[in-house]
């Protein structure tokens, strides 16, 4: 996740969230986290663009982002 915070830097960003505490644990549950770890992408609107769960595939969520950012 650290070099993912820094390609995205400037361009989305990263919250990393525990599903053992109160905030965490009710977006796991709104998402559907099923397991841990999940990475979960979200558009400016709050819409769920991107779930992955396991290890995240940076070239995936970079190529997202991007997209999303040429959307605006």
């Amino acid at each position: 996740m650290d070099g993912l915070e820094r390609d995205v830097e400037g361009q989305a960003q990263v919250l990393r969230l525990s599903v053992l505490d109160d905030v965490g644990g009710q977006l796991a549950m709104r998402y559907g986290v099923r397991g841990v770890p999940t990475f979960v992408l979200l558009d400016g609107a709050g819409d769920v663009v991107l779930s992955q769960g396991g290890m995240p595939d940076r070239d995936a969520i970079q190529i997202k982002i991007t997209g999303l950012l040429e959307e605006q």
